[in-house]
């Protein structure tokens, strides 16, 4: 049974490491950044976000782990993000310590404010920041990071409520709502109700997760999905190997 002292003592063991998945433009194909992927070296495991991140939610744990992520994008990224301009990283940070001074304590310390036009933070669906969560989004701390509403499924009227509340700048598609493009259910009905968000809401860009064939792909970019990412174009990388996965979708 895990227990929040093993991810205390995980991050004093240096057990946790980044994985990079790349974000691809859907228009020209280019690498357009990446998201960072925490993974946790459990003895002779490596266990995916999925199996601890929502037990430490709202937990005196997800403070330290968010703020080790910044410091760790800053020293696997920085300065290839220096040499990039038009790149991005994009990172999950829990809604409860947005506005508590966490975040931005972590990223001066790391020297990634100076980056900070090119940091997303993705805020997930099932999380609604609270008001101090709210402002935090709203002000920004003076800087040019965007903020992106995570795992999106387009059902209810959970989405259109949090849009409303907080000024994303990008949405992303869950992967459920991918997996349900398939040639025999070429235009799932989440598709119009996509149409109507971007109608209303024409500065978001539209990311989608979990893209893992071509058809997914040309019915995306049918549907004016500007970005993506999945197993079809990359799994999550080492930094070396965004790296060179960069290098070889960006070549002019």
């Amino acid at each position: 049974m895990l227990q929040l002292s093993d991810v205390r003592e995980g991050l004093a063991r240096d057990e946790f490491f980044l994985e990079y998945q790349p974000i691809v433009s859907l228009v020209n194909g280019r690498c357009l950044g990446a998201e960072a992927l925490v993974r946790w070296r459990r003895g002779s495991d490596v266990l995916p976000p999925s199996n601890f991140i929502p037990f430490i939610e709202n937990t005196t744990v997800s403070g330290p782990l968010t703020y080790w992520v910044v410091e760790r994008v800053t020293a696997d990224l920085g300065v290839w993000l220096r040499q990039h301009p038009e790149s991005f990283v994009s990172i999950n940070v829990p809604p409860e310590i947005l506005g508590r001074g966490g975040i931005s304590y972590a990223a001066a310390r790391a020297g990634l404010i100076a980056l900070s036009s090119q940091v997303m933070l993705e805020i997930t669906e099932r999380g609604v920041p609270d008001p101090l969560g709210v402002k935090a989004i709203i002000d920004r701390g003076g800087t040019a990071v965007r903020v992106a509403l995570d795992d999106v499924t387009l059902t209810g009227r959970a989405n259109m409520a949090v849009l409303i509340r907080c000024p994303f700048e990008a949405i992303k598609l869950d992967k459920s709502l991918i997996d349900q493009i398939s040639p025999q259910a070429p235009r799932p009905a989440w598709l119009d109700s996509m149409r109507a968000l971007e109608s209303s809401e024409a500065h978001l860009q539209v990311i989608a997760e979990g893209v893992d064939t071509e058809y997914q792909v040309a019915t995306l970019r049918a549907a004016k999905v500007s970005a993506a990412q999945g197993y079809y174009f990359s799994p999550p990388l080492a930094p070396s190997s965004l790296f060179t996965f960069h290098r070889e979708r960006n070549r002019d």
